[in-house]
């Protein structure tokens, strides 16, 4: 690794795609960095492979444009609410919530959460004409600048600024509102990740598309149709009482989702286990056949002078063994083709099981099979949500009773989350909702981690969208009065809902959950010879551990404009050029500094830098990584720098950042003349890096 000054111009979002051709096709991008695709297409026809003439997509004004704005840089800095940060619930949060336009949030997290999250969650603007939503940017870009920067003509050019400045609440707008924030999204997302997306009849045709485009066609999982309106809103020719959920995968081939708990789960039989219902033990999937499964076609041999009276007069004995006088049972055969089907179990599985989970049974049409005690309770959530449970009134009656008051109109209801996070979350998971709203998605991490003893932490972003004080007059009181902020937004609800939910979690939820894990620790340590006792027991303790050290705080942060005149992307710092004034700069700013640049330096939001001294000289560190932000450090700073490294085990830069502008040009050139030469004496990387 180079040992020479480098400078880092700005903060952009990693490309999956491009660095995946770019590692495997190296030799396809010229010297300058850019991709040949004349070149890659003569590689791929070399190898025999086929392009297709025939293509399908979405296209609308301005997605050249949507394009431009997933790759643009950021153009804000990420600043941390220190004071409620530093509170006892909130010190060690991996929780986030963050003010801010979602589409500067998002880059902001590119790097430092790349591949990390499980599950994203939105429910952007349906885009209704009533909803409010019209597209606003806050890019200023002449015809001519438009033209140069995505390669579209004049007249092209001036359409997609009359709406981007227009504030336009077209199907085109609303899709390069979206498209740039999906985009990025993805690069977040873990391999087996999912992503749900919130919608109506406005746009759903166009969603879909939309998310074909971004996470691929073969990624789509199903739309789940919600009865979010059950006494129906009667306006045009029907009344209309459902909206839509889309569900794709990032890699589908990757995915695994979780069973629901079937809470109407009925039994039919019972054993000494609990109850059971019975079902075949043949695979009816016909690709699995005696010819490529032989270990799975074998007899089964049933007495039928033996039945299991314990169990009920329609179950048998059986065996592997064979008996003149016993009842020789294969698989069936398909009856719509005559397929012979196999067992889904071997041989060596089904003789540990004889007579316990597997038995003969006889059924209504006098036909002796084969079947398995089925005692779970869970199943697959179905495409049609239709409990009330998932209505829009039970989601605003849910905020009403957190608050008091309505301040919240049509709210996603908890139960709806509660169920996506449980289908598509590990224990351990990332959870992001860039649309938080009320704050639904945080509650009910809360609340799902309270019932299994989870430690899945959510990422909530809410733009500070202002209150309208006609539309929502209670909600709006309620932020000025009660919570006393002069300016009300959506984000003080937000921010407020997850306050009230993780009080509610820690006195009410936590503590019921506790009770009931220890009555059945009790009842569990009381039976004798349980098969599986001690195991069950150690897991029961895990459970209850986890619940006492609940994560119920979270960290604030928000994006705040770049000072002005300052420039992520200057080449070097010349005070005879420069207009901006690094004098001006506060306490305060540098740490915001801190925080944007160490969560582009892939250090997560959550993570605190350790301040070190160096001979008086506080600098930050974290994950090999030292930050020199301040001014008048000197030579005497840098060999305490290179003596801690020297002595201390646990200090190991691997990279040194200074803010440029709070040096001159002959400390930048000494220090790193100077790492340089300890590296090499030491033969370790140490990289010198100088950002303005």
């Amino acid at each position: 690794m180079s040992k020479e000054q480098k400078i880092t111009n700005n903060i952009k979002v990693p490309n999956k795609d491009l660095e995946a051709l770019r590692l495997n096709f190296p030799h396809c991008f010229d010297k300058d960095g850019n991709f040949q695709l004349e070149k890659f297409k003569a590689n791929l026809t070399e190898k025999e492979i086929n392009f297709s003439t025939e293509s399908y997509g979405l296209d609308w004004l301005g997605k050249s444009y949507a394009r431009l704005l997933a790759s643009d840089p950021a153009t804000t800095l990420l600043k941390a609410d220190e004071t409620h940060n530093s509170k006892p619930e909130n010190a060690n949060s991996e929780n986030l919530l963050i003010k801010g336009d979602n589409l500067e949030v998002l880059k902001h997290l590119a790097n430092a959460y790349y591949e990390q999250v499980k599950m994203i969650y939105i429910d952007p603007p349906y885009n209704t004409g009533s909803d409010g939503f019209t597209y606003q940017d806050d890019r200023k870009f002449t015809a001519k600048e438009l033209q140069n920067l995505i390669g579209v003509d004049a007249e092209k050019a001036k359409r997609i600024l009359d709406f981007t400045q227009g504030k336009s609440n077209s199907h085109s707008a609303w899709l390069t509102f979206l498209y740039p924030r999906l985009y990025i999204s993805k690069q977040l997302l873990k391999d087996e990740g999912v992503i749900f997306v919130s919608i109506d009849d406005n746009e759903v045709t166009q969603l879909r598309l939309l998310m074909d485009e971004v996470f691929g066609e073969e990624n789509y999982i199903g739309t789940f149709i919600i009865n979010s309106t059950p006494n129906a809103r009667d306006y045009g020719h029907i009344g209309k009482m459902h909206e839509y959920c889309i569900f794709y995968a990032n890699k589908l081939n990757k995915t695994e989702t979780n069973l629901l708990e079937d809470k109407n789960k009925r039994f039919t039989f019972k054993d000494e286990k609990g109850g059971f219902n019975v079902h075949p033990l043949y695979n009816s999937n016909v690709a699995f056949t005696p010819e490529n499964r032989e270990n799975l076609y074998y007899p089964f041999y049933l007495n039928p002078e033996k039945q299991l009276s314990e169990l009920g007069e329609e179950f048998y004995e059986i065996s592997l063994t064979k008996n003149e006088n016993h009842i020789e049972i294969y698989p069936p055969k398909s009856v719509k083709d005559g397929v012979q089907f196999v067992w889904r179990w071997g041989q060596p599985k089904s003789l540990g099981e004889l007579n316990n989970e597997i038995v003969g049974y006889l059924t209504e049409d006098e036909e002796y099979r084969i079947v398995q005690k089925m005692r779970t309770s869970e199943k697959l959530i179905r495409s049609i949500l239709s409990d009330k449970e998932f209505s829009s009134r039970r989601g605003t009656a849910e905020v009403e009773k957190i608050f008091g008051k309505k301040v919240f109109s049509f709210p996603k209801p908890i139960e709806l989350l509660n169920n996506l996070i449980k289908v598509a979350t590990e224990k351990d998971s990332i959870v992001l909702d860039f649309f938080a709203g009320s704050g639904t998605t945080g509650d009910s991490l809360f609340q799902i981690n309270s019932e299994d003893g989870g430690n899945r932490r959510f990422i909530l972003v809410q733009i500070p969208e202002l209150i309208d004080q006609k539309q929502n007059k209670v909600g709006y009181n309620f932020v000025k009065k009660e919570l006393g902020i002069d300016t009300p937004t959506i984000f003080d609800i937000t921010k407020e809902r997850i306050i009230r939910a993780a009080k509610k979690t820690k006195d009410v939820l936590i503590p019921n959950k506790i009770n009931e894990k220890e009555a059945e620790l009790k009842e569990l340590e009381g039976k004798l010879d349980l098969e599986g006792k001690e195991e069950k027991i150690n897991l029961l303790k895990t459970e209850i551990k986890s619940l006492k050290h609940q994560d119920l705080g979270f960290k604030v942060f928000e994006t705040i404009p770049i000072w002005e005149d300052y420039n992520f992307e200057a080449e070097q710092f010349d005070t005879s050029q420069t207009l901006f004034d690094a004098g001006k700069l506060t306490e305060e700013d540098i740490r915001a500094l801190l925080v944007t640049w160490k969560t582009n330096d892939n250090i997560s939001l959550s993570q605190e830098l350790e301040i070190v001294d160096l001979g008086g000289y506080n600098a930050f560190y974290g994950n090999g990584k030292l930050y020199l932000l301040h001014k008048n450090f000197t030579t005497e700073n840098l060999k305490a720098v290179l003596e801690k490294i020297d002595t201390d085990k646990t200090f190991n830069p691997t990279s040194i950042i200074a803010f440029g502008y709070h040096f001159e040009s002959k400390n930048l050139r000494e220090l790193s003349e100077n790492v340089k030469q300890y590296a090499n004496k030491k033969k370790i990387d140490i990289d010198f890096i100088t950002r303005y």
